[in-house]
């Protein structure tokens, strides 16, 4: 397998890059692709269908390829694969739920490879504002597939308008729905890691009334209330215009265990339901559920996910052939600067072809080998063909 990564602003600034990279003996298979919703998908997937290469794709918050993070852009990485490698496969939620509709997409990976890994993409957030269940899909993958098998990947975003995210590939598109890269796991590797960095501040705090992802109560006492004090921000309570996803939630997410002694995970206040006076989370906190408020990363955060990857390459694989990166949305206003660091300290680890998007929510392996969905995540993959 051989890579290259190209960027445009436009289809045909795209058009002039794909040019320029199979100029030689470059003839890929595959793109990967990640794109602002600004840009016109169709004509994207019509310019690598006229050369025989597939398309998988999402919608991105920002894309970036080596040395390069634009918004409203294309970002996207070319594969010199051999077709019998890999397998697209897309589902669409319809009728199903996304346990059905992710179990669905496992039964044809297993028919397509004895032993698949994936590079697994969702939808985000829908054109009529419904958040996608993470959560089940990654459960279901694991029930279905087992926990030895590895995916790793994102969720679509939509430039922060909220106004709805697509995946999509070169026959199909949906704002809700599954897609995967399948890839032969006895011929191709994969490996990487998700890592957040946000860490608990104060005392563990109780979810003490809960109704799906609607927070009522937190040790008992107004959970709106409670989340404005903690920042200062006790004037928004009545103001509806306020954005607390944009302006508070990705900064100071929750943390909770995601079992007693287990992995953190960060939970992220979306919004204020005024008429019931909750807060309206990205992923349901049970009653009972512990939690931290939190601190934003410091600045060694970049420095833990280039230490990390290092490890992983001194100890496991010395080199790969691609790499893609999926980080939340929300560690671009965070950390600023520091995230272009992250990410291309992590081409730089590898040393080879590199393309990513800012994401809705992430799906990858934990330090401890866990595979979960993430919220607040740098999560990176890097193949290899053996």
């Amino acid at each position: 397998m051989t890579a290259k990564s190209i960027k445009g602003k436009s289809t045909e600034e795209i058009k002039s890059s794909l040019v320029q990279a199979t100029a030689g003996d470059f003839k890929p298979t595959l793109a990967i692709v990640f794109m602002s919703i600004k840009q016109d998908r169709k004509a994207i997937i019509d310019l690598f269908q006229k050369e025989n290469i597939d398309v998988f794709g999402t919608t991105s918050c920002g894309e970036f390829t080596d040395a390069i993070q634009s918004e409203g852009g294309i970002a996207i990485l070319l594969l010199d694969i051999a077709p019998n490698l890999f397998s697209i496969i897309f589902e669409e939620t319809g009728d199903r739920s996304v346990a059905e509709m992710a179990k669905d997409l496992c039964e044809n990976a297993k028919m397509k490879f004895d032993n698949p890994s994936l590079v697994l993409c969702s939808t985000g957030l829908t054109a009529q504002g419904e958040l996608f269940d993470g959560s089940t899909l990654v459960k279901t993958v694991k029930e279905s597939l087992g926990d030895d098998k590895i995916f790793f990947g994102g969720m679509a975003g939509d430039d922060m308008t909220f106004t709805g995210s697509y995946i999509f590939t070169t026959q199909n598109e949906t704002d809700s729905g599954i897609a995967a890269i399948v890839f032969n796991a006895d011929k191709v590797n994969m490996f990487g890691m998700a890592i957040t960095g946000w860490k608990p501040m104060g005392i563990s705090r109780t979810v003490t009334k809960s109704i799906g992802n609607k927070l009522f109560t937190i040790d008992g006492k107004p959970a709106v209330d409670m989340y404005l004090k903690y920042l200062g921000k006790e004037e928004k309570k009545t103001d509806r215009e306020f954005r607390v996803f944009e302006e508070l939630g990705f900064t100071y997410p929750f943390i909770t265990e995601r079992e007693p002694g287990g992995e953190m995970m960060l939970k992220t206040p979306l919004k204020i339901d005024h008429e019931e006076n909750a807060l309206v989370m990205d992923m349901e906190m049970p009653e009972g559920t512990k939690f931290w408020f939190t601190m934003p990363p410091d600045f060694d955060i970049v420095d833990e996910v280039i230490d990390e990857a290092t490890q992983i390459k001194n100890i496991k694989q010395p080199d790969a052939d691609a790499l893609l990166i999926f980080s939340c949305a929300g560690r671009q206003p965070v950390l600023g600067p520091l995230v272009t660091a992250e990410n291309d300290g992590l081409a730089n680890v590898w040393k080879t072809p590199m393309a990513g998007f800012f994401t809705y929510g992430e799906y990858g392996r934990t330090k401890k080998g866990n595979q979960e969905f993430h919220s607040g995540a740098c999560c990176w993959v890097a193949l290899k063909e053996l």
